[in-house]
């Protein structure tokens, strides 16, 4: 029981010493403060969980920062996917000024999308969800879908393909039926 208490006792202490260093590192790479607080929450959970592995060979600064600096890459990742996922998006509606009704016309356009991804055959809709709405890395969608790297890359090129392929279609033919409707 008394190494568990020095143990939290050291924890605690590094958190106090290093918390605002770690921060300032990490909020060069957040768009928000509270993506910052959650991201400094992060290196200090992975922290935590593996203290007992630290074998202090290294000073505990630059083990916190080695930690802080995966923590970044992994958001920074994160990032990317979403905003390679939101350009794809972007550029499949159509850009105008963001009026009321402009932002109303674009999240029923958004919803679409995610029609049209649950209209995919189940591994393109699997892939696309994993990847682009939940977030796992080519890696984790492999291990999930029991697939290699190179599949889960594959499928979800033509996944996103297909979509944008039944985007445009469903474009056409609404922007063909309004015309009928409306002469």
């Amino acid at each position: 029981m008394r190494g568990e208490t020095n143990k939290e006792e050291e924890i605690r202490e590094i958190y106090q010493l290093h918390y605002k260093d770690v921060y300032r590192f990490i909020v060069s790479f957040t768009k928000t403060q509270d993506e910052a607080e959650d991201l400094t929450q992060e290196v200090f959970i992975r922290s935590f969980k593996s203290f007992s592995n630290f074998k202090r060979k290294s000073n505990v600064k630059t083990w916190l920062f080695s930690i802080a600096r995966n923590v970044a890459i992994d958001y920074s990742r994160k990032a990317k996917r979403k905003l390679i996922f939101n350009e794809v998006l972007l550029k499949m509606l159509p850009s105008k000024q963001k009026s009321t009704e402009d932002v109303i016309e674009i999240k029923e356009q958004v919803g679409d999308i995610f029609s049209t991804v649950k209209g995919l055959k189940s591994e393109y809709r699997m892939v696309i969800l994993l990847r682009a709405v939940n977030d796992f890395s080519i890696k984790e969608t492999a291990d999930i879908m029991g697939w290699s790297e190179s599949k889960v890359k594959v499928t979800y090129h033509r996944a996103l393909k297909q979509l944008k392929t039944h985007l445009e279609t469903d474009e056409t033919e609404s922007n063909g039926r309004w015309l009928i409707e409306n002469e």
